[in-house]
């Protein structure tokens, strides 16, 4: 997915600065509240971003989370982001209801389903269009991107499709797309350690999930309200652990089914600068990327099949990008 906002945030962002902690000041939860972002047009599709902002930047290499719908596809129109492009990074598509049309210039055409899991490449540089199709009445999803390592970055373009299967853990089932989590374990390639899953527990029920201690972990909660490592995560927030922890418990504190999608990685111990759909090291890199993509040269290549033009660029802010780390812990 495009961040389509005509003023996108300027970050650099990087590692924490607060260092390693013990595991039982680990347990403390911080829990991230979304802003609504309409992704244009005046019956604009609103997404619910809640990486980054500025009381967090970087949840491992995990940079960017959209969570949207469940949206009325015959009152907003649904999904149409036409080809944009992305360096530096890896796009996760995953999906609850509805389905969406990929295509890219690797030459990729696929569909993103609920549960079938859509990994996308971007390294040195790669485009790629999303359309919901004429048959989703009800779309819903979320939108993840990763940052790639230093070592990575100039990736080639690639594209991968998972669908992983359903497994039922202590009153909740479990799809593991990234990475291994209660005995499943999942073939995609990335770049740094990753753990993606969805999470559906039923009504009051509680699980303990065994996790890597190196790792940090955020969990959005989709729908319900869930008790995250003690504290409570609503519909739409997201509730972030420090590294440390070596189990996580989860519990459904309503009557009806809870759904939530956690995502962990070791801290990523690199700055990075984002700004629209680039990731980069420096303010240059991000104005190279533009320049490129505004002069349509081959870095990019093209999307076959898109009815209608590509999206262009927004203007680049009138200042070098100024550094922007995540909080020191109290």
């Amino acid at each position: 997915m495009s961040n389509v906002e005509t003023k996108p945030m300027e970050l650099r962002c990087g590692a924490s600065v607060d260092g390693g902690h013990p595991a039982d000041a680990a347990a403390r939860v911080e829990v991230l509240t979304a802003r609504d972002v309409p992704l244009g047009g005046p019956r604009a599709m609103t997404v619910r971003r809640t990486l980054p902002q500025r009381a967090r930047t970087l949840i491992g290499a995990w940079c960017f989370a959209d969570h949207y719908g469940p949206d009325d596809v015959a009152a907003t129109g649904g999904m149409d982001v036409a080809p944009h492009p992305h360096i530096g990074l890896q796009t996760v598509s995953w999906l609850f209801s509805g389905e969406i049309e990929h295509r890219d210039s690797l030459g990729s055409h696929a569909f993103v389903r609920p549960g079938e899991l859509n990994l996308m490449t971007g390294g040195h540089g790669i485009c790629h269009s999303e359309t919901s199709t004429p048959d989703t009445t009800v779309l819903h999803g979320v939108q993840l991107w990763v940052a790639l390592p230093e070592q990575h970055r100039d990736a080639a373009r690639d594209f991968q499709h998972y669908a992983p299967e359903q497994v039922h853990v202590d009153g909740a089932a479990v799809r593991v797309f990234l990475g291994s989590l209660a005995g499943q374990d999942s073939p995609v390639t990335t770049f740094t350690p990753l753990l993606g899953a969805e999470l559906v527990l039923e009504p009051r029920a509680s699980l303990t999930l065994d996790v890597d201690p190196g790792f940090e972990h955020g969990l959005l909660v989709d729908q319900g309200l869930v008790r995250f490592a003690g504290a409570e995560v609503r519909r739409a927030d997201l509730g972030y652990v420090h590294p440390g922890l070596d189990s996580l418990t989860l519990t459904n504190l309503t009557d009806e089914p809870a759904r939530a999608v956690l995502l962990g990685g070791p801290p990523f111990d690199e700055e990075i600068v984002m700004w629209w759909n680039f990731i980069g090291r420096s303010h240059d890199d991000i104005a190279r990327a533009r320049e490129d993509w505004e002069n349509a040269t081959d870095r990019f290549g093209a999307v076959e099949g898109y009815p209608g033009d590509r999206l262009p660029a927004p203007a680049l802010p009138n200042a070098v990008i100024t550094p922007r780390r995540n909080p020191p812990r109290a």
